[in-house]
């Protein structure tokens, strides 16, 4: 995967994502902070991350993305969406089911989710969203517990584990 495979990654994520908000910024905001986070682990890592919400969040399907991208991005999108449910709560936990039982290549998959909720925590730490922040302290190690693989990303999970200690809840702007 090259540069421009990228590029057209958040080509097609925007447009999909439309007007789309991330908090009080446009969603290319988290998205962009999402790929540059993922830089280190490669080009692949950064599509998925531009891509990890777009079937969740728009009109877009796995079958588009797979015909866009290929099946291994199309395979960590797939993953990477909340399953349906009734509430956050019932979606999470069926979603965090999923990654508990992924292995080899798809693990990429749980790079790319551990650095999109470090994406959402430091976003809350900087905006002082403290509400947004209890709810993934609150979640943190249940989703620790599916996604975390010695060895793939302990550098993103040390900074995740430090921003949601409990002294580290965000003050109000």
């Amino acid at each position: 995967m090259a540069t421009s495979e990228i590029s057209a990654a958040r080509t097609y994520a925007l447009s999909m994502h439309g007007a789309q908000m991330y908090g009080a910024h446009p969603y290319s905001h988290h998205l962009d902070a999402d790929a540059a986070t993922l830089a280190p682990y490669g080009p692949e890592a950064q599509v998925i991350g531009y891509l990890h919400d777009v079937v969740e969040d728009t009109g877009a399907t796995v079958v588009e993305v797979r015909s866009r991208f290929g099946d291994k991005v199309a395979a960590c999108v797939e993953l990477l969406t909340d399953e349906p449910g009734t509430n956050r709560k019932e979606r999470k936990s069926k979603t965090y089911a999923k990654l508990a039982k992924v292995t080899g290549s798809q693990e990429l998959a749980l790079v790319v989710k551990v650095a999109d909720r470090l994406s959402n925590v430091r976003a809350c730490v900087i905006d002082g969203n403290r509400d947004l922040w209890s709810l993934y302290h609150g979640e943190h190690a249940v989703f620790k517990a599916s996604a975390l693989r010695h060895g793939l990303c302990d550098e993103l999970w040390s900074e995740l584990d430090g921003l949601l200690r409990d002294d580290k809840l965000p003050t109000v702007v």
